[in-house]
């Protein structure tokens, strides 16, 4: 193992934490954008203010990671995808202010931040998604890196169905993650958004893995015969299957720890199926960006291992203590959002 594939596990281990933990800050946000009840808005927002923040050092951290190691890829991915990622870093700022910006304005007036914090979580969860599948479908880049397509071009079905796939799994999550934060009725409600939003799910995962095969058929060649690749899909279907059981028998610490795992199978199957490729190449495969030809130099991979090892557990126990502060059930107060 050299430092090329070391990176690129540390690069999907902080994208594994990003999608976990603002995952189900998004999908709480969706489902706050068909909240009606004032008071399960405010349940809404302080079951993740105290978290969601923290949860976005995350996406910086990830996206620090991935300039540092495989600068060209970020140059190549932030280029073609410039559109859709001032698109995000708007939604991602309305959605920021919004929390602030709703507890001290008129209660005619909080509508408008309601309804900024619902589409500033509903975009990124589908973005994300979209920005995957394109990856996955292969990107229109030549032989020096350069993106020949446009923004239009990353809305294609696949694409789509992929960031389907993103944002229903986000709502689970989040319904998921509620049945942890509330009780009574409002659990109660929780749980059959959790249960839809699973039927859904299946049904999205499905569609997006079919329309793989004629997108993005040479994904299965290289895995096939890895028995990680069995392992992880075992993973994965288990805990789908778990869903619905550990919501009826209520056992929610479960449900959520059952949730993660799907995030994480998922994401670690797109990066097994892409290995080594970190973006493939529509125009021909051998111009892919891969972990060799669009990485950093030895020293800079070796100088950031090492702030790596010093800083990744600092985020991981700081993240884990503000997790065990504010557990439990929201409560309610003068002071609350």
């Amino acid at each position: 193992m050299d430092l090329n594939i070391i990176w690129f596990l540390l690069v999907g281990i902080l994208i594994i934490g990003y999608a976990v933990l603002d995952g189900f800050d998004l999908g709480v946000g969706i489902i706050h954008l068909f909240t009606k009840d004032e008071n399960e808005k405010r349940i809404n927002l302080n079951a993740i203010g105290p978290v969601w923040d923290g949860n976005e050092v995350w996406l910086l951290t990830g996206g620090g990671a991935l300039f540092a190691a495989f600068p060209i890829v970020y140059a190549t991915v932030f280029s073609g995808f410039y559109l859709a990622f001032m698109l995000l870093l708007a939604a991602l700022i309305f959605r920021a202010v919004s929390f602030e910006f709703r507890k001290y304005s008129e209660p005619k007036d909080k509508k408008y931040w309601d309804l900024a914090f619902g589409i500033g979580s509903l975009v990124p969860a589908l973005l994300y998604g979209v920005a995957i599948g394109n990856i996955l479908r292969g990107l229109p880049i030549d032989v020096k890196g350069a993106y020949h397509g446009s923004f239009l071009g990353l809305l294609n079905p696949y694409a789509l169905a992929v960031g389907a796939v993103s944002l229903v799994m986000f709502v689970m999550h989040g319904a998921i993650y509620m049945t942890l934060k509330t009780d009574g009725l409002l659990r109660d409600k929780m749980i059959r958004r959790a249960n839809t939003s699973w039927i859904v799910f299946v049904l999205l995962y499905f569609i997006a893995t079919f329309m793989t095969i004629f997108s993005g058929r040479w994904l299965f060649e290289s895995v096939l015969g890895f028995p990680i690749f069995w392992i992880l899909l075992a993973l994965l279907f288990i805990t789908i299957i778990y869903i619905p059981i550990g919501l009826k028998t209520k056992r929610f610490g479960n449900t959520f720890t059952a949730s993660t795992l799907i995030i994480t199978s998922m994401i670690l199957l797109v990066a097994l199926s892409l290995f080594p490729k970190l973006v493939p190449s529509s125009l021909d495969l051998g111009y892919s960006l891969t972990i060799y030809n669009a990485s950093s130099t030895p020293r800079t991979l070796e100088t950031m291992l090492i702030i790596a090892i010093i800083g990744v557990p600092i985020v991981l126990v700081y993240t884990i203590w503000i997790y065990r502060i504010f557990r439990g059930k929201v409560e309610l107060n003068k002071d609350s959002y």
